[in-house]
């Protein structure tokens, strides 16, 4: 791959881009104080802004870094962050991109995930030089999956207690969509 790093993307209602320092307040009002985003993540829901200043201060200094791709998911219309999506794992060999988001759940059934891994979907795949995007969703969170059914990716299975998240261990049901199926679709 071809590691360019988090570039600015635009779409009709969104802007995604790198985080900066401003963002703190907004993210922790918006979203990582938020008990409902968190409830099928990894990480716990912050108790404070100072978790949420740490966490993207550490994003900021990895921008720097080409193959380090997180963005803050902005809705035009309010001017801050209401989210994130970004590669959370990659295999360079296989030219694999694991893609996580998370959005404040006031902005929930409004498409705006779709839209932003929608966006991302392209320049992965033309510029970065990914072979294969992929996803998955604790079983008891389908509505993520959707999100994934609607940018293109396919369901490959449920994986038995394969993730873990603040629920414990669970069921990881992954999707997939390749850079050839994607390609066969956007010339129809």
């Amino acid at each position: 791959m071809q590691h360019k790093g988090t570039k600015r993307i635009e779409t009709d209602r969104l802007i995604l881009r790198p985080f900066c320092i401003d963002d703190i307040n907004a993210s922790y009002k918006n979203w990582t104080s938020d008990e409902k985003v968190t409830e099928f993540l990894r990480w716990p829901t912050h108790a404070s802004v100072a978790i949420t200043e740490r966490v993207i201060k550490d994003w900021i200094e990895k921008s720097k870094e080409k193959d380090f791709y997180q963005w803050a998911i902005v809705l035009k219309e309010f001017g801050e962050p209401i989210g994130t999506i970004s590669v959370v794992d990659s295999n360079e060999s296989l030219n694999i991109l694991h893609i996580g988001y998370c959005i404040g759940s006031k902005w929930w059934h409004k498409g705006f995930a779709t839209e932003a891994f929608g966006a991302i979907i392209p320049y992965l795949f033309d510029e970065v030089g990914a072979n294969r995007i992929e996803s998955q969703h604790d079983p008891n969170n389908p509505h993520s999956g959707k999100v994934m059914e609607k940018c293109g990716l396919t369901y490959e299975g449920t994986l038995r207690q394969a993730d873990f998240n603040n629920k414990g261990i669970v069921d990881a049901c992954v999707y997939s969509l390749l850079k050839v199926d994607w390609e066969n679709t956007k010339h129809r």
